[in-house]
């Protein structure tokens, strides 16, 4: 493709309903993960810490685990992919005269600075569109490849994520029997050495930064309760910057690149456009499930059965990338299956909605949840147990689900949907149908 093509904006009719429609199950589903982020304290991973570990708390964390950690996010990130081809391979005939590269990467630098204000400003140091904006800046030259190679291109990232989880598991085991070695020599009454001495205060730092002490739970929770707008600013600013700078390169880039290389491969393949037979998406169901859930079976039963332990929890992230592709993998099949069959097609109409309005709606859900748990809104933080954020997470499924359609029936794109196009183009754009 030559590079120097002129584009304009996607019109309403050469959108691809399934991808919408996929796009808007992944945001319903993204918000399953966050709330647990966004309303209680360091007990994403581990409900042990904070929100509840029995009961239906645990039930709660047994589900989300099993069938939607870190398949939703894969899905989001895999529809980002496609639409990477999507954006720079459609019809030239416009007179707003932007060359491809040009719009690509001024719609990147903008979604980059929606991710900084979304952090920083919005609060929530857990959100995407930073991450979607870095790496996208690197998958633009692998849109030519051939669905074979980008497959190819994905698993040898995950496979090199494996490799570091691995290497920090055994990492992590070795500090665990150098300090458990010491431990029992010190029960003995024998004299330690420095350097047992030193095993046992770095496993000890390995715990409290992965289990911290109850008092730090508590001093997290009274922060985020009882400070000012100002004050969470300057609260969460360390936290979004560990975020964005080393949980960024070690964890996003390798997850994020991968999906965005398998959605591109989707795409080219015609999975992501519905245009697969029944069989193949059942084929993607049964054989994405069978693998994917029956190794996220074995991770929730280790960590359960283990009480979380540090170890633990480092062990099951070896499998973590296997058990989640696969899983994503059964979702998406799964989903095609549901829009080829044309059933509920009011409940198809509202998810294609809310997938065109993807932006909005991530934005709005972060709008939502900050004024309910912060300090300066309602100060629910930390308070609920793990179920009943659920009981939120429908509400606002609900809330979206009627919105998104309304607004559509008189706008053409969201609120945010339309300044970012009008930023890329730097030309307003209509809005109003």
């Amino acid at each position: 493709m030559d590079t120097s093509q002129t584009l304009s904006p996607t019109a309403n009719d050469a959108r691809i309903n399934s991808m919408d429609i996929i796009r808007g199950v992944a945001l319903c589903g993204i918000l399953l993960m966050n709330i647990n982020g966004q309303g209680l304290s360091r007990a994403y991973d581990d409900p042990t810490i904070n929100g509840g570990a029995t009961g239906w708390n645990l039930t709660v964390w047994w589900v989300m685990n099993m069938f939607f950690e870190g398949t939703m996010r894969g899905m989001f990130s895999m529809l980002f992919g496609a639409g990477i081809i999507l954006f720079t391979t459609r019809s030239t005939d416009n007179i707003q005269g932007v060359t491809v590269t040009d719009a690509y990467f001024r719609r990147i630098l903008w979604l980059f600075l929606f991710g900084l204000i979304h952090s920083y400003f919005l609060l929530w140091h857990g959100e995407i569109l930073y991450p979607y904006a870095l790496v996208g800046l690197f998958a633009f030259s692998f849109r030519h490849w051939q669905p074979r190679h980008l497959i190819l291109g994905a698993a040898v990232l995950l496979t090199f994520s494996t490799a570091l989880n691995t290497f920090d598991y055994f990492k992590i085991s070795h500090v665990y029997e150098e300090a458990h070695d010491a431990q029992l020599k010190k029960k003995t009454g024998q004299k330690l050495s420095h350097t047992e001495l030193t095993a046992i205060e770095k496993w000890d730092g390995e715990v409290e930064e992965r289990k911290p002490s109850p008092e730090k739970v508590k001093a997290d929770i009274e922060a985020r309760q009882k400070g000012s707008y100002l004050d969470l600013v300057l609260y969460k600013a360390h936290i979004n910057l560990f975020m964005q700078t080393y949980y960024m390169y070690r964890y996003f880039f390798f997850d994020i690149f991968a999906m965005f290389l398998m959605g591109m491969a989707f795409l080219k393949n015609g999975i992501l456009k519905a245009a697969k037979s029944n069989s193949y998406y059942l084929a993607m169901v049964v054989g994405g499930y069978g693998l994917g859930l029956t190794t996220n079976y074995f991770e929730s039963d280790i960590l359960i059965s283990n009480q979380f332990s540090v170890i633990t929890q480092a062990l099951t992230a070896i499998s973590y990338d296997f058990g989640r592709v696969f899983t994503t993998i059964g979702q998406v099949g799964l989903i095609m299956l549901f829009v080829k069959s044309g059933i509920l097609p009011f409940l198809q109409k509202a998810l294609a909605a809310i997938g065109q309005m993807a932006f909005t709606n991530y934005v709005m859900q972060t709008l939502i949840t900050t004024t309910l748990f912060m300090g300066f809104g309602f100060g629910l933080y930390g308070i609920l147990q793990r179920y009943q954020l659920y009981y939120i997470v429908a509400g606002i499924w609900i809330l979206q689900l009627m919105l998104s359609p309304i607004w559509l029936h008189f706008f053409r794109f969201g609120p945010l949907e339309w300044a970012w196009r009008s930023l890329t183009y730097w030309q307003k754009q209509p809005f109003r149908k």
